[in-house]
């Protein structure tokens, strides 16, 4: 069995040597890799010595496949011309020798401690992923990056799957994982492992080291998985089991595909002791390889001789470039081309076929979308659009079908062949003519006819114009080359002309007058036309030209059907039912964002028992569709496509069949899924929470007792005394605009109203004219309420009944709020007003608590106070944003947007225009970002971290706000406008220091999960009056007016 995990491992060393040294050549990779006993460093030595000359091979290569009774090697997919790099230059001497220290450590450190290189490299993934996780743990508390302290942001919803915490550039760990955790027998794998019973007593060698408590991190998290009540949980522990198997101080984080490679690998170790133990058979059954590994043989030709060998799989690699859908690939990965012989004296060609035998449940096919750029010496991503289907029908690659299926491409050849010919024949209909410049030669005819039957023009145009040009003038000297090109030309033109009048012409003198000899008599045609034709003529050549026309479509239609025909047939070649019997559905696929160096991932996952698609993007899980995976995942559009796809056999439903109960015949769920310790496990993490939660609603209800004792208190002060600052007539504050602020502006229309009413009634007592005052006060606020008004104009902020009434507040609160309005003690200075006064206290003393809700009452003012406070933060954001004070403006219209959503949640009139406060946060976003690439583009040391200061500080922590409602399309098309800036830059040259930061910043911009992070303490808002908070906006909202649309 070990050998015939050795088989991937050995491709994993040739794809690991094609990407280092560029070399695409399988024969040279495989002699390097035999010459240096699989040892990377010292292949990668042979490979760049000697300006990369190929090292002298021994007569038993090429094709380890095609020795008999060797199962080490395989080789996968088509390969391309051969491109060497020189890594060695001038400076080969060093190369060597550091090449020859680090094979020396290398070596010491493997006796020392059994850690194979390929381990150390896969450690570094998870490094520096706890690196960057303790990195956060250490953030202070004003930072951004913590989980949300109210526990019910973290409570899970009902029925919706559990999020992985990313703890650091693990997007890639919660993909894989979730992918694989989908598939139900896996899970139950996972979930039923037991160690072996002897496992204290074997020798604790380094994997059982490694194995035993990693499937215990994993059956842990994948029971939290399961029956958790947190939104997401944390895989740190599983992490760690997973960093602590390796050590190496190297923190760079490599391939995905390592990680899945060596996560199987350990999995299949931990299978296989239990494995072992149950069986006394010479080769026990190992769950994880009757899973994901399947076999294929390999015939062909090696130097003239037919070879026949079977290889075992897992993973199976593709390539991407120069194919349009996994059909493609997967016919380029079976048949490789032929290739020379090593040997120059031998002139036989060697090839070889791949048949799949056997197919595993789970097939993984990993797409390669990296390529070695030889001009840039480093890795780069290709974005090219490769298509794949839902249902995958593998029949045409099975060995069992290898006959038929050779004829159908045999068919297939003969058929794209022809389709070359239609296609050339048809272009040159499409594409027409013999010089540089070509047209369909249906428009071509159909100009010729236009021409044609254009009306003929009696007169020449040179003589119009030399008719138009004064006596003095004469034809430009461009016109007359010679004077016997003159006279032909003029002789042809004009028929009638005399020889003297020729020679006439001629010897004019040659004065060129441009505006003059330019100038087109009004009854010349703007178009060109035949100057002589008869009717006859014109009969024959309209007949000739719509029979040629006609002819032409004709042919061009049948070569387009034809052509459909053959792709059609092409199409259908494998679609009889023979052909149909093995199909595989899409299980899962893993997408990735960015560049070859950096990005993010996130997976679409089918949820069988919904039959929908699902999108896992770390602590993230939300509802897809088909449409949305094509569009991150075929690639070609943007950064964003597949790189791994996960199909299951559509015929084994035990892959994705649920658990029922023996007695009662219903399907498990949850926790009854799980065996009893992890039951226990969970049940207990779930108690930790439900206590969280419990403290948590106790924090909120003493924190509610304390603000409801503070209110009456600040009540009863404000109904037995009036402040010095009061009557001085101090400005309201903006923090507490309650009823106990009386702006001057309000005592003035409350004097006014009280006056008016007194003036309507002949009984002049307090009560008559206190309930006329309110009716009066009411009719005019409802008419400003009803009132059609420009956006500078918000009578809510003139009054907070207004308010209250656009969005229907219960009548006694509106009530109450009329008997505080004229119940202020500051017109107790009034005379006029003191005995109304008097009434209105009296009244509102009389208010009874069952007649109006205290809380409520206090509910609604707060809701108002908060209106008032959005609208200072976006007044306060706008002033900024005009004055280009990008980075105050974003803080400002942050919290505008936070409080206005919590405001609009309860009406659509409780707060301002969302579109509005959206378009310039997201405005303020993308001049913010494009500040700091330009100060980053400077190079210069200060202005680049100047730059990244702003990135991160303000970029990157409110980047979440735009993603988390999906809806939005301009703020995810904003983000990734963001992103894509940044990633353009992975391409271009710059110092290795501005390379290493650009490196160290690009995960966290790309790594941003739709989390709601806590964020900067708002800021302090100034103290304004209503009548300087309504002309404040009214300018500020008259301004953007003025704003043309583009800018908006």
């Amino acid at each position: 069995l070990s050998i015939e995990r050795n088989v991937w491992h050995q491709q994993t060393f040739l794809n690991q040597l094609r990407e280092i040294t560029g070399i695409n050549d399988t024969q040279i990779l495989q002699q390097a890799l035999k010459d240096s006993n699989g040892n990377l460093e010292l292949a990668v030595a042979f490979l760049t010595a000697k300006n990369a000359k190929t090292p002298q091979q021994e007569e038993t290569t090429y094709y380890q496949t095609a020795l008999p009774g060797n199962d080490r090697y395989i080789s996968v997919g088509s390969q391309a011309d051969t491109n060497v790099i020189d890594l060695t230059g001038d400076d080969k001497d060093d190369l060597q020798r550091a090449i020859a220290l680090s094979l020396a450590e290398s070596n010491r450190a493997f006796r020392e401690t059994g850690i194979t290189d390929e381990e150390q490299a896969i450690s570094r993934v998870l490094e520096a992923s706890i690196a960057e996780n303790k990195a956060c743990l250490k953030r202070t508390p004003t930072e951004v990056w913590r989980d949300s302290r109210n526990p019910y942001d973290r409570k899970r919803q009902d029925k919706v799957p559990v999020g992985l915490k990313n703890v650091g550039n693990t997007c890639w760990f919660s993909a894989v994982i979730q992918s694989l955790f989908n598939l139900l027998e896996f899970r139950r794998l996972v979930l039923n492992y037991k160690p072996p019973s002897n496992a204290q007593d074997l020798p604790r060698n380094q994997k059982e080291h490694r194995n035993l408590p990693f499937m215990r991190e994993l059956r842990y998290l994948f029971a939290l998985l399961v029956g958790t009540k947190r939104k997401y949980v944390d895989p740190s522990r599983a992490v760690e089991i997973l960093k602590d198997a390796f050590k190496s101080n190297d923190s760079q984080q490599q391939d995905v595909s390592e990680f899945t490679h060596k996560l199987l690998d350990w999995l299949e170790d931990a299978f296989q002791m239990k494995a072992e133990e149950e069986t006394d058979e010479e080769k026990p059954k190992n769950p994880m390889v009757e899973l994901f590994y399947g076999r294929f043989l390999a015939v062909g030709v090696l130097e003239g001789k037919k070879f026949e060998n079977t290889e075992m799989f897992g993973q199976y690699p593709l390539q991407v470039n120069g194919f349009k859908d996994l059909h493609e690939c997967l016919e380029a990965a079976m048949i490789e081309g032929e290739i020379e012989s090593l040997h120059s004296e031998n002139s036989g060609k060697s090839g070889q076929e791949h048949w799949f035998t056997e197919l595993p449940p789970v097939l993984t096919f990993e797409l390669s979308r990296f390529e070695f750029n030889q001009a840039l010496g480093r890795p780069e991503k290709i974005h090219n659009k490769l298509e794949f289907p839902q249902v995958l029908y593998l029949d045409r690659y099975m060995h069992r079908n290898r006959e038929i299926t050779r004829i159908k491409r045999e068919e297939i050849k003969r058929l794209k062949d022809y389709l070359t010919v239609l296609q050339q024949r048809l272009e040159r209909y499409l594409s027409y003519g013999s010089g540089p410049k070509r047209f369909p030669l249906v428009d071509v005819l159909q100009y010729a006819l236009e021409f044609a039957s254009s009306k003929p023009v009696c007169t020449s145009p040179v003589d119009d114009i030399d008719a138009s040009s004064p006596p003095s003038g004469s034809i430009p000297s461009q016109t007359l080359p010679s004077t016997t090109e003159q006279q032909g030309a003029l002789s042809s033109e004009l028929p009638s002309t005399s020889p003297s009048s020729v020679a006439a012409i001629s010897s004019r003198s040659v004065i060129h007058k441009p505006f003059t000899q330019s100038r087109i008599p009004p009854d010349l045609p703007m178009h060109p036309a035949p100057r002589h034709i008869t009717e006859e003529e014109l009969s024959v050549l309209e007949s000739c030209l719509h029979r040629w026309r006609t002819e032409i479509e004709n042919d061009t239609r049948d070569l387009q059907e034809s052509i459909s025909r053959i792709h059609r047939t092409i199409e259908l070649m494998y679609s009889d039912k023979s052909m149909i019997q093995v199909p595989y559905r899409l299980h899962a696929v893993l997408v990735h964002e960015g560049q070859a160096n950096a990005g993010h991932y996130w997976a679409y996952i089918f949820d069988h028992r919904e039959s929908r698609w699902m999108k896992y993007n770390d602590i993230a899980v939300t509802k897809s569709s088909w449409e949305e995976l094509v569009r991150d995942s075929f690639g070609g559009y943007r950064n964003a496509s597949a790189y791994c796809l996960m199909y299951i056999n559509d015929k084994a439903q035990f892959l994705i069949q649920e658990e029922f109960n023996k007695e009662t015949g219903q399907p498990l769920v949850g926790i009854e899924t799980l065996p009893p310790d992890l039951r226990d496990f969970v049940e207990e993490d779930n108690q930790r929470f439900e206590k969280e939660l419990e403290e948590w609603d106790a924090q909120l209800a003493q924190k509610a007792l304390q603000e409801k004792l503070l209110a009456s208190q600040k009540l009863r002060e404000s109904e037995t005394s009036v402040t010095t600052a009061q009557a001085a007539g101090d400005p309201e504050y903006l923090e507490q605009p309650s009823r106990s602020d009386f702006s001057k502006h309000l005592k003035e229309e409350t004097i006014r109203i009280i006056t008016k009413a007194s003036h309507e009634h002949e009984d002049k007592s307090p009560e008559t004219v206190l309930q006329s005052a309110i009716k009066l006060e009411y009719a005019r606020l409802v008419k400003l309420a009803q009132e059609d008004t420009p956006p500078e104009t918000d009578y809510r902020l003139h009054h907070v009944v207004v308010y209250f009434i656009q969005n229907q507040a219960p009548k006694k609160i509106i009530e109450k709020t009329l008997l505080e309005q004229f119940g202020d003690r500051n017109l107790s200075f009034d005379e006029r007003c003191h005995n109304i006064m008097k009434v209105a206290q009296a009244k509102l003393e009389m208010i009874k608590p069952e007649e109006v809700n205290l809380e409520e009452y206090e509910e609604w003012h707060q809701d108002y106070r908060k209106f008032r406070e959005t609208t200072m933060y976006l007044i306060i954001g706008l002033e900024n944003f005009q004055r280009e004070s990008y980075i105050d403006s974003l803080l400002f219209l942050i919290c505008a947007y936070q409080n206005n959503k919590e405001l609009l949640s309860k009406g659509l009139y409780r707060g301002h225009d969302e579109e509005l406060i959206s378009h310039y946060r997201r405005e303020c976003l993308l001049k913010l970002n494009e500040q700091a690439a330009e100060l980053f583009e400077s190079g210069e040391d200060r202005e680049v971290n100047n730059g990244l200061i702003i990135m991160n500080e303000f970029i990157v922590p409110f980047l979440p706000l735009l993603l988390v409602d999906e809806m939005e399309e301009k703020d995810i098309l904003a983000v990734e406008d963001m992103r894509n800036r940044w990633c353009s830059y992975l391409g271009q040259e710059m110092e290795p220091h501005l390379q290493e930061k650009l490196t160290d910043f690009l995960p966290k911009l790309l790594d941003c999960s739709m989390e709601i992070k806590s964020f900067h303490e708002p800021p302090k808002l100034p103290s304004y009056s209503t009548h300087e908070l309504c002309e404040r906006f009214a300018r500020i909202m008259l301004s953007l007016s003025r704003t043309p649309a583009d800018g908006r």
